[in-house]
């Protein structure tokens, strides 16, 4: 009888052991996601309300994480620049349509800030529900102002990320339609280039129109911008 009692002793003093070691990795981990710069948090997609979010993001928005729950999307309408609050409605759009990873960069301004910050992020799904549905969403996002020290490696990795996303823009356009946009972007006008390519003006007006909606442009200035940072001028 003793022995078995030991046994459960050593049991219980095993159990507790190891009920010690976790907590203290819990504690480790949470003192990492909190001291990390970078602000961290989980957020229902449907109802675009953060359920988790370290203390990154509640020191730097200054708000408590039961302030930001009891305001569910309001939180986001609150510290979002107004021409970049529809970036997070597409997001949550994207991830409904099964996109594994969203990333941009947008504003926020916290409680007490008088300036806009710039922020990059990432946001990835992360929980579902018992059908499989998409429940929440991870994101992470960094002040874009801490990367300061690799000013000129920031300038030319933007420049790479862009000139890949337009090309990849790009190549939604037609064979015809790549042409028109390349001498667009030349100077020529809609009779210039309907004589270049001997066709109508009516039919260089259409196709403008059409690349304009595809590469998102309002203009000629903007889509002889996009062309500069192709490369196609």
């Amino acid at each position: 009888m003793q022995d078995m009692g030991k046994v459960h002793s050593d049991s219980l003093d095993a159990l507790l052991s190891e009920n010690a070691r976790l907590n203290s990795q819990l504690n480790q981990f949470k003192q990492m996601l909190d001291a990390m710069p970078a602000m961290l948090y989980t957020s229902n997609n449907d109802k675009k309300s953060i359920t988790w979010c370290n203390r990154t993001l509640t020191d730097t928005m200054g708000y408590t994480l039961d302030e930001i729950k009891e305001m569910g999307m309001a939180f986001f309408q609150e510290i979002l620049h107004p021409e970049d609050f529809g970036v997070a409605m597409v997001a949550r759009n994207e991830f409904s349509n099964n996109k594994e990873i969203f990333g941009g960069i947008l504003r926020v301004k916290g409680r007490h800030d008088k300036n806009w910050k710039w922020l990059v992020g990432l946001g990835i799904p992360y929980t579902h529900d018992d059908s499989g549905s998409l429940s929440e969403v991870i994101c992470v996002f960094l002040d874009f102002s801490f990367v300061i020290d690799t000013s000129s490696q920031i300038s030319e990795a933007l420049r790479e990320v862009l000139r890949r996303s337009n090309e990849d823009v790009l190549n939604k356009l037609t064979a015809r339609e790549k042409d028109i946009f390349i001498l667009a972007a030349q100077g020529n006008n809609n009779k210039e280039i309907a004589q270049t390519l001997n066709l109508s003006r009516y039919t260089i007006e259409t196709h403008r129109k059409n690349i304009r909606l595809k590469l998102k442009v309002r203009n000629t200035s903007e889509l002889v911008a996009l062309a500069k940072q192709i490369g196609f001028q």
